[in-house]
């Protein structure tokens, strides 16, 4: 296997990782390390092994030596580029990360030549519309194509994508799933592919047939507040009943109002209850998430949020992107993803940032008409009960950063970001993210919901045997079933002496055993 070349690199730890074979660095990391471009190192990594191998997992694409990318002294550096670019589309998908910072390292005659190799091979081609796309330029000597038939910007193989549409100047299909300035990517995986065919939308509407109306409505109201209080429970609060309340009611609301600045100020509005101590709006300084030293008071973050004089065009990205989602047939999940996922990175705001960014994981599902009309989504309440692989995969993308974020404490032991931060915020890939949500969307959909139907269905059924029986308040029997529900089916000694004396021993008796019955033995 050749190995002396522009930018081939073996070696038995490849940044910080070891390698799965002996073998040879390819592709979109080969260039990376060679260039030494500031962005986190691609995942997974392509390596070609010495033996006849070929699999792939989060960390690793292993091919034989038959799928080695021409990389030799015969070619220059731009040539050996842009044969190692060919190898990355093919078997590793678009990095738009990548590809602004390739932008950056060479010159607008260098990338002239990179797309003039095979002008009109459809590698070239998708080269090419990247480079001008991400440029928001055209390069100079580069005449539109004719006569050939139009390739796919994103291979849908690989990514995600929508329709798109046809570039006439490179006879190419734009099907990038965003904006110039703001366009993560998610990866096609089995996980992924099997919960879309498996239409978890249509199976949630399907189960709702048939039940009583009345039992909807109710159970779309405790939903709402299920979710409203483990959105602020995710945050670390225990709000009054109250915020909890208008919060929910901004959560039934959603997929209502368009999404633009004013609505996410809105939106802020109803989150912060006491601004007193808030500056609200887009922040006009640096953020992050971590804490800070005890004694110096020195920020030690987990993560950096983009920089404020950023926030205009991120933000205009991330709702022009919303915009063209919500007209394609892109998976509502995967769009939900994009845009409460992208929202949470940049981190506009001094607060409210984590449960505006679930806000938006209704809003999407409501306006992609994922969820029933009228009833709630409770994906908070899945998130909590998942929360630390929640953290994990915030922070997984969040800790890359760090290293390449240069910045300085301020007076008030706050941030101020140094360098060129913004295509931090704009690209990068959120496959885990998306697996994430769409694991609890199914948890959702399983498990959540039918809970409370059955719940609200079994509290209906044990009320009104008791009240049959004994005539007893609503307001007591909610109490009872707290009560039975907190000791597995039992009235404590406690509750026996106070708040139901007047009941007799056989009658507690025979409370337990129907609460059990219809509670405990039918789940």
């Amino acid at each position: 296997m050749q190995k002396s070349a522009h930018f081939y690199f073996s070696a038995p730890v490849f940044h910080g990782k070891q390698t799965p074979e002996e073998g040879i660095i390819v592709g979109y990391a080969a260039i990376i390390h060679k260039l030494k471009l500031q962005m986190p190192m691609v995942t997974p990594i392509a390596l070609i092994c010495d033996q006849n191998k070929k699999y792939q997992n989060n960390e690793w694409i292993v091919l034989p030596s038959s799928y080695i990318p021409e990389d030799n002294t015969n070619l220059n550096e731009i040539e050996a580029i842009y044969k190692h670019l060919v190898f990355a589309l093919k078997y590793e998908g678009i990095n738009l990360l990548f590809f602004s910072f390739l932008i950056e390292h060479y010159s607008e005659e260098d990338l002239t030549s990179l797309v003039s190799i095979e002008p009109t091979g459809q590698y070239s081609r998708r080269i090419w519309f990247i480079i001008e796309w991400l440029r928001k330029k055209e390069l100079k000597g580069m005449e539109p194509l004719n006569k050939k038939s139009y390739v796919a910007v994103v291979d849908e193989r690989h990514q995600y994508a929508i329709e798109g549409i046809k570039s006439r100047r490179q006879l190419v299909i734009n099907n990038l799933p965003g904006t110039p300035d703001f366009c993560p990517l998610i990866k096609k995986t089995q996980k992924l592919e099997e919960y879309i065919k498996s239409n978890l939308s249509n199976e949630n509407k399907k189960y709702l047939t048939g039940i009583r109306k009345e039992i909807i409505q109710r159970a779309s109201s405790f939903l709402l507040l299920k979710d409203s209080k483990a959105s602020f429970s995710i945050e670390g609060e225990s709000p009054k009943s109250k915020r909890a309340f208008r919060w929910g009611q901004a959560i039934g609301q959603a997929g209502v109002n368009n999404l633009n600045e004013k609505e996410l100020m809105r939106l802020q509005q109803v989150v912060i209850e006491n601004s007193r101590f808030i500056e609200m709006g887009f922040r006009k300084k640096g953020g992050f998430v971590g804490e800070h030293d005890r004694i110096t008071g020195e920020p030690i973050p987990d993560h950096i949020s983009a920089k404020w004089q950023d926030l205009p065009n991120l933000m205009n990205g991330l709702i022009a992107t919303n915009k063209l989602l919500g007209k394609s047939n892109i998976d509502p999940v995967i769009a939900a993803t994009i845009i409460a996922f992208g929202f949470i990175f940049i981190h506009p705001f001094e607060d409210g940032n984590g449960r505006i960014h679930r806000y938006l994981i209704h809003h999407v599902l409501a306006k992609k008409k994922f969820s029933e009309q009228g009833i709630v989504f409770p994906i908070s309440a899945s998130i909590l009960n998942h929360i630390d692989s929640y953290r994990q995969i915030l922070e997984s993308y969040s800790h890359k950063l760090l290293d390449f974020i240069e910045w300085e404490e301020t007076n008030d032991h706050n941030i101020s970001v140094l360098n060129d931060t913004i295509n931090y915020y704009r690209y990068y890939d959120l496959t885990l993210q998306a697996e994430f949500l769409y694991d609890c969307v199914f948890d959702t959909i399983k498990h959540i919901i039918p809970d409370e139907f059955l719940y609200l269905t079994q509290y209906d059924l044990f009320k009104k045997n008791l009240d049959e029986a004994y005539e007893m308040p609503d307001k007591l029997v909610a109490l009872l079933i707290n009560f039975l529900g907190q000791n597995n089916g039992s009235l404590s000694k406690r509750a026996r002496q106070k708040e139901f004396s007047l009941l007799t021993e056989n009658e507690i008796e025979s409370i337990e055993k129907l609460y059990k019955e219809i509670f405990i033995d039918h789940n």
